[in-house]
């Protein structure tokens, strides 16, 4: 049986001070809702909103974006990071086009099926889209939650976070599940916050286990620390007579799936090997060109690009191949990562 006092209080507090004015809540409608919280996974409200704007802007509808070509897309989410939820983006709106004839299925599970939904983001789209009560559990419920109860350990833990579970569906409302979605997102987000949480401004604060015991900085538990290891990889800058440079098209899977980069080598004394598998003769470095430091959730990553002489008439790219002749200054819609943006902008 749900616990209707939590929800009560956070809606009571959202009417007043929750946001209301996020441009995904404007027209809540299934696929809107849905590409927020593709977006907001790992990533701020600020930082997604002009990239929001811009995908519905170009796909206002799924089926457009079902259409879409690949790199469109990818173009698209440039610099928002985790790649993989823009192809899983991409894959699952021509699933839905495919299956479920256009239309986001309103069963949980079926959800749940489709390629980067997992039980939080279906829960979140059927209870802002649907008014269907399904608890949510993303970043700030969890922080909220597990103050509130005081539950300790990391909520990347599986026993942890099935506690979590536990309570979320407990204070899951039957009625307005929508508002109190948003709400205990919103007191996730603004006021019970990582750091420097505003407790005197908490609609919960009267009953917050960790408030009353003075340890509201202890939940919820950090990550077990770990070191970020260092990586390093060199950038093979190839130009041609016309100025463009080459582009390699990365695996699907991996770091910046999909995405369009630089040739890559780990070792200078492999480049002849790596300038022969590219279809080109051998060649030379002839200037090293200043570094590039970029850091991943799980390393840090130091590129050195390298500036690379050859003979490169011989070389034919087509349509299709995982190569490609590319300008510095050209504006042609390829998803790039945020490094090779850089340094594209720096040899214009």
């Amino acid at each position: 049986m749900a616990d209707t006092t939590l929800s009560a209080r956070l809606l009571t507090w959202h009417a007043v001070h929750g946001r209301h004015g996020l441009p995904w809540q404007q027209d809540r409608t299934p696929y809107r809702v849905w590409l927020s919280e593709i977006m907001l996974q790992q990533t701020q409200v600020g930082t997604v909103i002009p990239y929001f704007e811009r995908f519905v802007a170009h796909y206002p509808e799924v089926a457009a974006l079902a259409a879409a070509v690949e790199d469109e897309v990818l173009h698209l989410w440039s610099g928002l990071g985790y790649y993989s939820r823009a192809r899983n983006l991409h894959r699952c709106a021509q699933l839905v086009m495919t299956r479920h004839g256009g239309e986001f299925p309103t069963d949980i599970d079926a959800l749940v099926a489709l390629p980067g939904i997992g039980r939080s983001t279906a829960a979140a789209i059927l209870a802002q889209a649907c008014e269907q009560p399904h608890a949510i559990l993303d970043g700030n419920v969890k922080r909220v939650l597990s103050r509130y109860h005081a539950v300790a350990g990391w909520p990347g833990e599986s026993a942890v976070e099935k506690r979590l579970w536990q309570f979320a569906e407990q204070h899951m409302p039957r009625h307005d599940v929508c508002n109190y979605t948003q709400a205990i997102m919103d007191l996730g987000a603004t006021r019970c916050t990582r750091s420097r949480p505003r407790c005197g401004e908490c609609p919960l604060a009267a009953d917050c286990a960790a408030l009353a015991s003075g340890r509201v900085a202890e939940f919820p538990a950090s990550r077990p620390k770990r070191v970020m290891p260092r990586r390093s990889t060199l950038f093979l800058v190839i130009d041609n007579e016309a100025g463009e440079v080459l582009l390699e098209r990365r695996p699907a899977s991996g770091i910046w799936g999909g995405l369009w980069c630089f040739p890559e080598l780990t070792d200078e004394s492999a480049l002849s090997t790596r300038l022969i598998a590219l279809g080109l003769k051998d060649g030379k470095i002839v200037a090293r060109l200043t570094p590039i430091a970029h850091s991943f959730t799980h390393f840090h990553l130091e590129i050195t690009p390298l500036r690379v002489r050859t003979d490169t008439r011989a070389l034919t790219v087509r349509e299709g191949d995982a190569l490609r002749w590319h300008s510095p200054a050209d504006s042609t819609k390829i998803g790039l990562s945020a490094p090779v943006t850089r340094l594209l902008a720096s040899l214009r």
